[in-house]
C-alpha cells in the first residue's frame, strides 16, 4: 500500500507527531486520539534522552575497544552492599515456572495462550519483523486477547482458533532503545520504537487488565546500564501519574542479555525497584553481546555456536549471579530460552525432549524460578522439570545462594574453549542467510534446522564469523578465515539453500538481497551493532 504522511488528530501548540505509515484496518482501534495524545506526551518528555543514552553506550564501547574490560562499578558499590528490596510481586506473577514467547501474530497469540503455561511474552522485539502493518495488527491482537475476544480462522484450511481459557498471564515485550519507529516523527525526528510499543499497549489495555486482577506488565530488552533502567522508571512513573494509578502498578521484567548489564544487575533492580519483579537470562542475546562487547579482545573469541552452552564457565557464572542477585532483592530469576522445535519423528523428538530436560534441569537446580520455551510442544517437558523442583510453591525465592563464593568479573569474562570448524562456519552462514531473508520479508520468528531462530541467534551466527575474520582465526582444518573465504562460502551456501527451499521459493523470496546484506555487514571493518538496523531499512522501503 502506498505510504502517505498524515497528521495525527492531536496537537499541542506547535508540537505534533506525524505518522507516515500506510493506513491499516487496525488504525481506528490503535491510533485513537487518546493513544496518540499519550504517545506524544511520552515523546515530549522522554524521546530526546534516548540518543544521549545510546551515545553513552558508544562511549563505553570505545573504552572497552581500547582495552578496558567491563567490571562492577565503584561508584555504585553502596547500592550493591545496601539492604533494600524491590517493592512487591503481584499474585499473578509469582508463579512463572514456564513462559512461552513468540510474535504477536494472531494465531500465535491464541496458540500461546492455550499452551498451558503460566505466562505468554507477546513479542514486539526479536521475534517480530516490525513492519508498520504487523505492529498495528499485533496491538489489535493483544487488545482482543486482553478482552477475551480473540479468534482466528485460517484462510487456507478453514480451521478455527480460539482461546480455551484466560489463565495465562500476558506480558508485552517492547523494542529495545536502539530500534527506531520510522513511521512516526516527533519534531521531525524518528521516535524510539520502545515508546510506541509501550504507549499503545499500556493505553489500550491497562483498565481491562486491572479489572481482571492482572495489570500492565512488560518485558524490557537490551538494557546496557542502570541509567537506561532509570529512564524506564521515569517513563513508568509518568504513565502511572497521568492515569491516576498507584505507583508500582506497572510491572516489568528486565532481560539481562548484554554483557555490560550483568555488572549492574543490582543497580537495575534498584532503579526500577517500584516496578520491577524479575530479571531474565536472555542467553542468546547475551552470547551475541559477549562477542560484540569484546570484539577487540583476541583472547575472548568464541568457538562454534553449538559449543557455547550454559555449562560454559562464563555462562554458568552469569546464571548463578543473576539468581543470587535477584533473590537477595526479592525478585524472581528467570531462565533462558529452549529454542528446540518438536519433531514428528519419534526417535528425533525423544532426543529433543532429552536436551530440553537437561537444559531446564540445570536452570532449576541453579535456582531459577522459571524458564522460556518457543513452542507449545515443549510445555509439558519444561513444566515437569520445574514442577519437580518448585512443587506446590510458586517459585524458588528461598534459594539465596549465599554460600556461593563471590562471582568476580574474571569469571563472567572467562574465555570459552572449543573448536572453530568449517562445518560450523557454513551452518552459521546458512542460518544467518535464511533468517535475514525471512526478516526482511516480514517474518521475525523462523524454524531452521530444528530450532526456532529469532534475531538473537542470527546475530550470533554472523558476528562469530566477523570475529573470526577480524582476528585471523584458523578453522580446525587449517583454513584461515578471511573475507574472501567467507564470500566463497556464502556463494556456495546460497546455492545449498536454494536446493533446500526449492527454486520456486527461492525465486519468490529475497535471498539475494539477504546475501548482499549479510556480505556487507560481515565483511565490514567495523562491527555493525545490530543486524536489524540495516534490515529495518530494507523492511520499510
Amino acid at each position: 500500500m502506498q505510504q502517505t504522511a498524515r497528521q495525527t488528530p492531536h496537537t499541542t501548540g506547535s508540537r505534533s507527531l506525524t505518522i507516515t505509515g500506510p493506513q491499516t484496518a487496525a488504525d481506528d482501534r490503535v491510533l485513537t486520539e487518546g493513544a496518540v495524545s499519550f504517545l506524544q506526551a511520552l515523546c515530549d518528555e522522554f524521546a530526546a534522552e534516548v540518543p544521549q543514552l545510546l551515545d553513552k553506550r558508544r562511549q563505553r564501547q570505545q573504552q572497552i575497544d581500547a582495552g578496558q574490560l567491563p567490571d562492577f562499578l565503584d561508584e555504585t558499590a553502596n547500592i550493591r552492599s545496601g539492604d533494600w528490596r524491590i517493592r512487591n510481586i503481584p499474585s499473578d506473577l509469582q508463579d512463572r515456572r514456564v513462559e512461552i514467547t513468540g510474535p504477536v501474530d494472531r494465531k500465535m497469540v491464541i496458540n500461546a495462550l492455550n499452551a498451558g503455561v503460566k505466562v505468554f511474552m507477546a513479542d514486539f522485539e526479536d521475534s517480530l519483523a516490525p513492519s508498520w502493518q504487523k505492529l498495528l495488527e499485533g496491538q489489535l491482537n493483544l487488545q482482543d486477547a486482553v478482552r477475551g475476544e480473540i479468534e482466528y480462522t485460517a484462510p487456507d484450511t478453514g480451521k478455527h482458533y480460539q482461546v480455551n481459557d484466560d489463565a495465562t498471564v500476558l506480558v508485552a515485550r517492547v523494542r529495545g532503545l536502539h530500534l527506531p519507529e520510522n513511521h512516526v516523527q516527533h519534531h521531525g525526528k524518528t521516535i524510539p520504537g520502545a515508546l510506541f510499543d509501550f504507549a499503545m499497549y499500556f493505553y489500550h489495555n491497562y483498565r481491562q487488565l486491572l479489572a481482571k486482577g492482572s495489570g500492565p506488565y512488560f518485558y524490557i530488552p537490551k538494557l546496557e546500564s542502570h541509567v537506561e533502567a532509570r529512564w524506564w522508571a521515569k517513563v513508568f512513573a509518568y504513565a502511572e501519574e497521568r492515569f491516576c494509578l498507584q505507583p508500582g502498578t506497572i510491572k516489568c521484567t528486565c532481560l539481562i542479555e548484554t554483557l555490560p548489564a550483568v555488572f549492574v544487575m543490582d543497580e537495575i533492580l534498584y532503579e526500577l525497584r517500584s516496578n520491577i519483579v524479575a530479571l531474565n537470562c536472555g542467553r542468546w542475546d547475551y552470547i551475541f553481546s559477549y562477542i560484540k562487547t569484546l570484539r577487540n579482545h583476541p583472547d575472548r573469541i568464541l568457538p562454534d555456536r553449538q559449543r557455547v552452552n550454559m555449562e560454559q564457565p562464563f555462562l554458568s557464572a552469569y546464571s548463578r549471579l543473576l539468581i543470587k542477585t535477584c533473590h537477595k532483592r526479592g525478585a524472581l530469576a528467570m531462565g533462558g530460552m529452549a529454542a528446540f522445535i518438536p519433531s514428528k519423528d519419534p526417535e528425533a523428538n525423544a532426543a529433543v525432549l532429552e536436551k530440553v530436560t537437561h537444559d531446564k534441569t540445570l536452570e532449576a537446580r541453579n535456582g531459577h524460578d522459571g524458564t522460556w520455551i518457543a513452542h507449545p510442544g515443549l510445555a509439558a517437558t519444561a513444566l515437569a522439570v520445574f514442577d519437580g523442583f518448585i512443587g506446590q510453591g510458586p517459585n524458588q525465592l528461598h534459594i539465596t545462594r549465599d554460600v556461593d563464593a563471590p562471582i568476580l568479573a574474571a569469571e563472567l569474562l572467562a574465555p570459552c574453549e572449543g573448536e572453530r570448524t568449517e562445518e560450523g562456519m557454513r551452518l552459521n552462514i546458512r542460518i544467518a542467510l535464511q533468517y535475514t531473508e525471512a526478516w526482511i520479508s516480514g517474518n521475525g520468528c523462523v524454524p531452521i534446522y530444528g530450532l526456532m531462530e529469532d534475531a538473537a541467534t542470527a546475530e550470533i551466527s554472523r558476528t562469530s564469523i566477523w570475529q573470526w575474520i577480524r582476528h585471523q582465526q584458523h578453522l580446525s582444518n587449517g583454513k584461515l578465515v578471511t573475507k574472501a573465504l567467507f564470500r566463497e562460502m556464502l556463494t556456495e551456501e546460497l546455492s545449498k539453500v536454494k536446493q533446500e527451499v526449492g527454486a520456486s521459493r527461492f525465486s519468490q523470496g529475497q535471498f539475494i538481497r539477504a546475501a548482499s546484506l549479510l556480505e556487507e555487514i560481515t565483511t565490514a571493518d567495523e562491527l555493525v551493532d545490530f543486524l536489524t538496523l540495516p534490515g529495518y531499512r530494507l523492511l520499510t522501503e
